[in-house]
């Protein structure tokens, strides 16, 4: 007879989700219950509850402004990913060229991008200025992630490939770019996560200068008219979309890795 637990035994993704789940169902009941037991105007602190009617009710406005966002999210990953893995792979073959352009990448990486979004304001057209400023943002980690694979290819293996008298271009993609898809996949996470920030960043400034359209300028806007469960609704908006992309990523990543890296393979039971 089989024992009790190996009969009830949950999928190994159900085991991996649900704790968080649970406790996350249990901070906004916490939540809930506060508000209404403490008779918390809506003003202060909105419940759960009449956050997710502010998004049913104010969807024409909030859904609109989230497509915005992740359109500029996702076409500045896209330009960071085509120049992040370009530069990267111009600096493995030349190392003339990372020493020429590598500062002009970490510099533009430790500015804070909140003091260039209005710059690039005065030159630019908004949503112009609002994806150059994700792009900057996502770019330095894909760029310097997949410069670190691409150096990291296994020397012996290099060795080999001299031996056999392969070209520099036959040794980038047949050794070099395999090494380096789980440092650029790692990259990428950080990347979409980071365009988003940068996204929303922009569309502060933007939105201070008369000119937003994204979730970002909807939650100045419902600031300045104290409409506080709107904000907390385009709160959540952008919480879901920045979870929606690293998930993507991370099954993204799972894909391409598949069984031979120790990354996805995971450990052994």
């Amino acid at each position: 007879m089989k024992p009790f637990g190996a009969i009830w035994r949950l999928p190994r993704w159900a085991v991996r989700t649900a704790p968080p789940v649970l406790v996350f169902m249990a901070m906004l009941a916490a939540w809930e219950a506060y508000v209404r037991l403490r008779h918390v105007p809506a003003y202060i602190l909105p419940s759960p509850s009449l956050v997710l009617e502010t998004l049913v009710t104010d969807r024409g406005t909030l859904f609109p402004a989230l497509l915005v966002t992740l359109k500029t999210t996702l076409g500045a990953l896209a330009a960071a990913v085509l120049g992040g893995v370009g530069l990267a792979v111009l600096f493995a073959q030349w190392k003339w060229v990372e020493r020429s352009f590598l500062p002009f990448a970490i510099v533009l990486q430790v500015t804070p991008i909140i003091a260039i979004a209005p710059l690039l304001l005065i030159y630019l057209e908004a949503p112009s200025a609002v994806l150059v400023c994700a792009f900057l943002v996502a770019f330095f980690p894909i760029l310097s992630n997949t410069a670190l694979g691409l150096a990291s290819a296994d020397r012996n293996l290099i060795d080999l490939f001299k031996l056999y008298r392969a070209t520099r271009w036959q040794t980038l993609i047949y050794l070099r770019l395999p090494a380096a898809l789980p440092y650029f996949l790692g990259g990428l996470r950080i990347g979409g996560g980071l365009a988003l920030i940068g996204a929303i960043a922009a569309e502060l400034a933007a939105g201070n200068a008369g000119k937003g359209a994204g979730l970002a300028f909807r939650i100045a806007e419902a600031g300045y008219r104290l409409n506080i469960p709107r904000m907390f609704a385009a709160l959540t908006l952008i919480s879901a979309a920045g979870i929606a992309i690293f998930a993507a990523l991370s099954v993204l990543s799972a894909a391409l890795l598949g069984r031979w890296h120790e990354s996805a393979a995971g450990p052994e039971r």
